[in-house]
């Protein structure tokens, strides 16, 4: 994301904002100090023009520094929700355990942004195919979805409300 470019804020939850804010935090620390030191080492390696270890990382202080850049534009704009206490239907905050024609059981975060990140599940939002598919459905219900490879339908087996970790 780039700030001005008229997209809405993000809506994250406290875990994720709380995660995203560590992470700047330790980019703009320890993180610019670190990239910092191997500058300094790089340069006593002589001819800028032709050392590889510069220029590597010159490239990874860019795009430490675009990381910053988006993190500090999410966290600026973020909106912080805290999730659903109950799973009646797919909303976001919500842990969705399917099952595909073939018997295999898959679980999904349902979430606002794709920041999101639950242990043991896959992030999805609205915007993704199989997010589209399940957004309000509940236990027992079906979804359909289009992907690269085709068409699938998967059975919602299970909704619980995600604690944020």
């Amino acid at each position: 994301m780039v700030e001005g470019n008229g997209e809405s804020p993000q809506i994250l939850s406290r875990a994720a904002y709380e995660r995203l804010q560590a992470e700047l935090e330790h980019l703009t620390t320890e993180g610019r100090k670190g990239v910092a030191e191997r500058l300094l080492r790089a340069r006593e390696l002589g001819d800028l023009s032709e050392n590889a270890e510069y220029d590597e990382t010159k490239n990874e202080q860019g795009l430490m520094e675009a990381k910053i850049r988006k993190l500090q534009h999410i966290i600026k704009n973020a909106i912080v929700q805290e999730g659903p206490v109950s799973a009646d239907s797919v909303v976001p905050g919500i842990l969705v355990t399917v099952r595909d024609d073939d018997g295999d059981e898959s679980t999904y975060l349902f979430a606002a942004s794709p920041e999101e990140k639950a242990k043991g599940a896959r992030t999805i939002t609205k915007a993704s195919p199989l997010g589209a598919a399940l957004a309000g459905k509940v236990v027992g219900d079906k979804a359909s979805y289009e992907a690269p490879a085709g068409t699938f339908t998967v059975e919602i087996t299970k909704l619980e409300p995600w604690d944020g970790k």
